[in-house]
This record gives structure tokens, sequence and C-alpha cells, in this order.
């Protein structure tokens, strides 16, 4: 029988027969990984675990741990959850179904209003359809085969989709049981696999995400292959819901989403205080790293847009309007304002590098189905910056842009993994251009000592791209950060300067943010620290707590003294009883509380009480706000 070559992820080289199937050889490895390999990935391409390589290959075994493996995994529970829809409610029309992150969804088109109650009911004929072990076998079709087989099944938008698809596309669907689905797979060899699920809620999408469409009913989902994963994941939801930045922004009376203005977040006086605190830390870092800062207007006319391309490319989410009948557009980015900035003088190689900072103002209109909270929105705040520079200097810039970001991310206590994109198809530049460029980011990566993952032609069309995602305490990662490389807007505006040899150059721009939107940060950290926000980033730092009236007066004395010392301080001076404005204090959140009573009055003395280690006791108070100034100053990190 004829031999193969196949070549494993770890560059191991295995003569094996050809016909092999992605089972046989994770069986020929060892029982345990056969027992745990869900898919297969010859030549870059994601195959089930009958796919038979019949040629040299490079294979990749993908266990659920591998996001490949969860795709597969979790795109097959999908199918399982369209059956048992299908099962329970027969006239029910079939949408999409796709994995998505920590999970999957599938949207239908019935007559029936699904309930909360109703996941029940399907679960447990989703666990009949796992415990009936059906083969999910695949079969092609002609595009008129398919459109026959759809059509008579009643399937208005599978048919809408194949129709779609380019001629001689190939065409494949999916079967278990009596349940047939248009997918291209691949999928797990049976039902059984999926060992532990948990349908989690219900929404409405558009079909197509298009609001001119109909409204489908969504039903997510997630599943596991063991049910201790399961049971850990829906821990981590719950723990997801009591830190839900919208319902404690709601309580900590940081920010409000009106009606009146969908999408553009109200920053109450806590919530500013917030803002502020990090915008004077984002001042300070970037002071010290060398960065200038500027500022650019909100709205700028026609022209420029055209100029930068947004008008052409990005205009469906711009705000437009008239001025003196000429066309304008409210920023949705501040690079092009950057641009012009760069232009009000002739600049020479000795200005360079010029690290020049924006905390802008800026508004994308967003769908209202995707609005979340400070998470999606449609005015934020970005931390841009423009580095503008010689070719040399591009390693040690973002060197430079590494640290800086590192340090930042570092003060929050998040820990952070970073990865590089590189040239992508539909690139600008020359080749020698994104050479030089994707160089000097793969070294300035690895001087640092930086592992990376790399996303081969992911960049943008105009750079490579360093992108940061930080994980916050519940494992969650945000896409904060980014540096990119950018060839194409110096070219639109004309950007030179005067090189040592006297003649015009053009320079070489990195965009960069830390934070990213200020907004979605400051999301990001309240579920973070679920509320409870160091000393130093809190709004309200201390709440002195009188038990009576008659200590209202020494509370006012010492609230004044903390003032002095940059201490943000209130009182509670309600006729309320003691431990009715402790637990109120607790419930804020504040880090510290200070109980003022007849024995602190006449010692001259304060009661502490601490958030997140109780009470501390009878204190001087000028120790105390020794104590406290030291730990804003430092901004320690308090216990999350």
């Amino acid at each position: 029988m004829e031999k193969i070559k196949i070549i494993l992820k770890d560059g191991s080289e295995k003569e094996v027969f050809k016909g092999i199937t992605i089972l046989e050889i994770a069986e020929m490895i060892s029982k345990r990984l056969a027992k745990e390999t869900v898919a297969g990935e010859v030549n870059g391409e994601v195959v089930g675990l009958d796919y038979k390589i019949n040629e040299d290959s490079e294979v990749n075994i993908l266990r659920f741990e591998d996001e490949k493996g969860k795709d597969v995994f979790r795109h097959t529970s999908s199918h399982i959850l369209a059956q048992a829809v299908k099962r329970l409610y027969p006239d029910t029309k079939l949408a999409i179904g796709p994995s998505i992150d920590n999970g999957y969804y599938y949207d239908f088109d019935s007559e029936y209003k699904f309930t909360p109650e109703d996941l029940e009911k399907i679960e447990k004929e989703m666990e009949k359809i796992i415990k009936e072990d059906l083969k999910i076998e695949r079969f092609e079709l002609s595009r008129e085969e398919a459109l026959k087989l759809m059509e008579e099944k009643g399937e208005i938008y599978k048919v809408e989709l194949i129709k779609d698809l380019p001629e001689g596309e190939t065409i494949s669907f999916y079967k278990q049981g009596e349940f047939v689905d248009l997918c291209r797979g691949p999928h797990l060899p049976s039902t059984k696999y999926v060992k532990a699920f948990k349908l989690l809620s219900i929404a409405g999408a558009y079909w197509r995400g298009d609001e001119k469409n109909k409204m489908l009913q969504r039903i997510y989902g997630t599943s596991f292959p063991k049910k201790k994963l399961l049971e850990e994941y829906l821990y981590k939801v719950e723990e997801a819901k009591k830190r839900d930045h919208r319902k404690l922004g709601k309580e900590l009376k940081l920010f409000a989403i009106l009606e009146e203005g969908p999408g553009f977040p109200f920053f109450l006086p806590n919530g500013m205080e917030l803002k502020n605190t990090l915008l004077e830390y984002w001042r300070e870092v970037h002071k010290k790293s060398g960065y200038v800062e500027v500022e650019t207007p909100i709205i700028l006319n026609r022209k420029l847009w055209e100029t930068s391309g947004h008008w052409y490319h990005y205009k469906e989410n711009m705000y437009t309007l008239l001025i003196d009948d000429e066309d304008y557009a409210i920023k949705p980015m501040n690079c092009p304002g950057g641009m012009l900035i760069y232009k009000t003088e002739m600049r020479s190689y000795r200005d360079f590098p010029m690290r020049v900072a924006e905390v802008g103002r800026v508004h994308r209109h967003e769908l209202s189905g995707v609005l979340h909270g400070l998470m999606r929105v449609r005015a934020f705040t970005q931390d841009d910056a423009h580095i503008f520079m010689l070719p040399e200097q591009i390693k040690d810039e973002i060197k430079g842009v590494a640290k800086l970001i590192d340090e930042v991310y570092s003060k929050f206590g998040f820990k952070y993994h970073v990865e590089l994109s590189t040239r992508p198809e539909d690139s600008m530049g020359t080749d020698e251009e994104w050479e030089m460029a994707e160089s000097a980011l793969k070294e300035a990566l690895e001087e640092l000592e930086l592992p990376y993952k790399l996303n081969e032609g992911d960049g943008a069309f105009y750079g490579p791209k360093i992108d940061f995602h930080l994980e916050d305490c519940l494992g969650r990662t945000w896409q904060c950060g980014t540096i990119q490389l950018d060839f194409q807007l110096p070219q639109r505006f004309d950007l030179t300067y005067v090189g040592k040899d006297g003649e015009k150059h053009r320079p070489i721009v990195i965009h960069r943010v830390a934070f990213g939107s200020i907004e979605r940060f400051i999301g990001i950290l309240i579920e973070h620290f679920a509320g409870r926000f160091p000393t130093w980033l809190a709004p309200i730092q201390v709440k002195i707590l009188p038990i009576t009236d008659r200590h209202v007066e020494y509370a006012k004395k010492v609230a004044d003294i903390m003032k002095e010392n940059d201490i943000k301080v209130e009182i509670d001076s309600r006729s309320e009883k003691i431990g009715y404005k402790i637990r109120e204090a607790q419930l804020q959140k504040i880090p510290y509380m200070i109980i003022i009573g007849d024995k602190e009055e006449e010692t001259n003395t304060i009661s502490v009480r601490s958030r997140d280690k109780g009470e501390l006791g009878s204190q001087n108070l000028q120790d105390f706000i020794n104590q406290i100034v030291e730990e804003i100053k430092n901004r320690v990190l308090t216990n999350i």
C-alpha cells in the first residue's frame, strides 16, 4: 500500500499509509490524544476526524483547547440545537447558526415566540439527540439539487444563501438523523461528543444584520466536552453578571445611557472623577515619555475626509452635516486632524521622532442592535498618538510604545498577550516598505522578549500592526492597545520633511492607542474591579459617617483637612443609624469609612473601617492621611 509523509505541528515527520484519517493519526500518537481530538488541520484547512489524507501534508491535531477545535465542537452544538427546535416546533425556518466566542447561537424564524422557560424544554430534546449518538455525515449537491432540497423543505433562508454563493462553489450539507442543514463544516463525527451544554438566552436579530430585514429569534448556548468545564464557565457567567458595568455604573452613579441619546453616554459626577483620574495618569505617563499633546476639531470639511479616504470608505459610519452649503463630517477618528497638525510647518529630520498625542472625542454611527453600555457606543474619547519618524527609528519607537503600554496595563493589574498582524492581500506600499516594517516590529518584540502570536495577512492595508489583548480577572480578553505602521496617510496628505541631504522625504507614521476608547476602558475597569476601585481610582475615596447630628461639625473639620490633602471625601450627614450608613458606604464600594462619635471627638482621633480589610480601629487623623496620600501617590492596587 502506498505511503505518504506527514509533518506534525511539532515539526516531526511520520511515514503513514495513504488514506489515513485524522482520527487514525491521533490514535497512532496516543490513545488519550485520540479521545480528546475533535478535528484536524491539513495544510491550513480545518477538516473532520474522518478526513482522509492522500498526499504529503502538514497535519495539526485539534483538541477542544484549540480555538479551531472549539469552533468545530460548538458549530456541531448549534446543529444539535437547531435539530431540537425543528423537532419541537416543526414549522420553524432555519437561518444561520455559527460558533462564537464562548459558545454558539442559531437564528430561527418561528411564529411561536420562544421564552426563557422554553430553553429547558429544548435542552431536554438536545439531550435526547446526543444520547441517540447520531452519525454526522457530509454530502455535496449541485446548485440545482441544493436549491430543490431546500425549497422542498421550505427553508427560505437557506435558499437565499445558496443563491448568493458564487458559481462553481462547492455546496455541502451535513445530516444527522432526520436533520439536514446547509453548512461548510467540518463537524464532529457524532452527536454523542457534546458531553455538556447549556442554553443561555434569547435575543432578537435581524436577518443578515440588516434592520430592513425580518427580525428573527436568536437562541444562544455554550458547550464543553466535560461537565466540570461547563460549571466553571457558568460560574464565570454569573460572576460577570454581578460585575456588569451597566448595572454597577447605575448603582455607583458613574454614567447613564438615556433614551434621548442612545449610544451617547452621560457621565455623572462620580464618573467624571474616574475619567479625569485616568486622564491625569495618561498625561503623566505620556509627558514622561516625551509626547506633546494637541487637540483637533470635532467637525471638519468634506475635502479632508476625501483626502483621508473616509468619505468613500467609511461614510456610512460617519455623521455628516451642511455648513454654509458645504459638506462637513463629525470626526470618526483623530488621524486626519493629526496629519494637518504635522503640516502646519516645515519639518526637518532633526525634529524626529515627533510624538504627538491627542485625547480626542470621536463619533461613529453604530447600529442600535450592537450598542452595549460603554463597551459599544456612538461617541467616545480615544487616546490617540501619532509618531512621525525616520525609517531607522521604527524599532526603537515601537519598543518605546510597547513599554508604555506595558506600564499602563501593569498599573491596573492586567495580564496581556500580543499579536502581530502582517501584510494583507489588499495592501498598499512596496515590498521593501513592508519587509522593513514587519522586520522592525518583529525585532522590537523579540528584543523586548515579548512572546507574540503571528497573524499572517491580518494587518491593515496601510501597514502591519501589533495588538495588545488584556486579560481581566475573569479570564476574558479585550483588545485595547494597538500599534500600527502607516504608509498611506503620509502619502495621501503629502507629508514631507527635509533630510540630511537637503531633499524632501516622506516620514513614516505610527498610530497607537493605550486605553483605546477611554469609555470602553472604564467599562472594562468597572467589571475587572467589580466596582471596587483601588483608592487612587475611586471617585469617592473616604466617606465620613457621623454617628449623630452633634458629630457633624467635627466630621466637617476632618473632611476639610482631608480635602487640603487632595483626598476625595464626602460626609453622610443623614439622620440615619450608623449601621445603615456603613452598609450604604459598603454598597457604594467606598475604600475607607471614618466613623465619628463622642470618643473620636473627645480624643481628636478617627475610627477607620476599610472596604477590603474591615475594622482598622482608632487612628490618629494625620497618620491616616499620610497613609492614604501615599497609597494614592503610588497608585497601589487593592485585592480584586
